[in-house]
């Protein structure tokens, strides 16, 4: 595993709605002393025949009007940070702002949620830094075996707050605000016939997916970094870890939400939503 952001959570909160958007990761199951290599994002998938429309389609939303009462407009992709972290900051007050990075925020929002599902994230796409916390690990008497300590569920409180306190239709409002930027960067990142509301959803499921554990999983230490002894936990995908790394508690709290907002994303124009996980 690399050593992973949770802030990058919020990111995944944010845009998918998630308080995984918002935010994603922080720590990870690494040594305290060592420094992660950078993972390159796996090579995207090869698509299929282009799809007639999206399985999800959003209801448009009209743009914000100013003081003066004018529309107004989305800027440019390419212009779009300081729009889009004034944005957030309404969503989940203004120390958002010093745990995102500075630029490229729709970009690397679109690709962490496009990453998720996959075995890692790429720093170079990651929406935040690292939690300033370390990583503990418990011995079990034997030397080869560990165990995640609980105390670090505690790193995750602010963060799984802020996604909890953030008004869910403010949340949707804005993505569907700015949906049109999204589509923009999920088509540049090489689904020019794909939707990305309708990979929003695939994500959400996959992460309601993550299996439950009644207590810390086992981990082992083959080399530099920390990996669960069972292999089947190691073969979960990058986000799904991030949920067996916050603690049932949070997960739950995160589940909950995620839910809430598949419910919203999936709704027709009858109202009524598809099915959940």
């Amino acid at each position: 595993m690399d050593n992973s952001d949770l802030k990058l959570l919020i990111g995944i909160l944010v845009l998918v709605g998630l308080p995984v958007a918002g935010w994603y990761f922080r720590d990870a199951l690494l040594p305290q002393e060592s420094e992660p290599a950078v993972v390159e994002p796996l090579p995207l998938p090869a698509e299929g025949p282009a799809k007639i429309g999206p399985i999800h389609p959003l209801t448009p939303i009209e743009p914000v009007r100013g003081a003066d009462g004018r529309l107004i407009e989305l800027p440019p992709l390419d212009d779009s940070d300081a729009y889009f972290l004034l944005a957030l900051g309404d969503l989940f007050g203004s120390e958002v702002e010093s745990l995102l990075a500075k630029e490229g925020l729709i970009d690397r929002f679109v690709a962490t949620v496009d990453n998720l599902p996959r075995s890692a994230v790429s720093e170079k796409i990651r929406v935040a830094g690292r939690l300033a916390d370390t990583f503990r690990a418990e011995t079990t008497g034997n030397e080869n075996a560990f165990y995640a300590s609980p105390e670090n569920y505690r790193r995750y409180d602010q963060l799984v707050g802020l996604a909890a306190s953030a008004n869910i239709d403010a949340v949707v409002d804005t993505y569907q605000r700015f949906y049109p930027l999204l589509q923009q960067s999920y088509q540049q990142l090489g689904y020019p016939n794909g939707y990305f509301n309708d990979r929003v959803v695939e994500v959400i499921d996959h992460l309601l997916e993550t299996p439950e554990l009644d207590e810390p999983a086992l981990l082992v230490r083959p080399n530099v970094l920390y990996e669960y002894a069972d292999p089947e936990l190691e073969r979960l995908s990058a986000g799904q870890k991030l949920l067996l790394r916050v603690g049932p508690e949070h997960a739950a709290v995160l589940k909950g939400l995620l839910r809430k907002l598949r419910d919203e994303l999936t709704r027709s124009p009858d109202g009524r939503s598809a099915k959940s996980v």
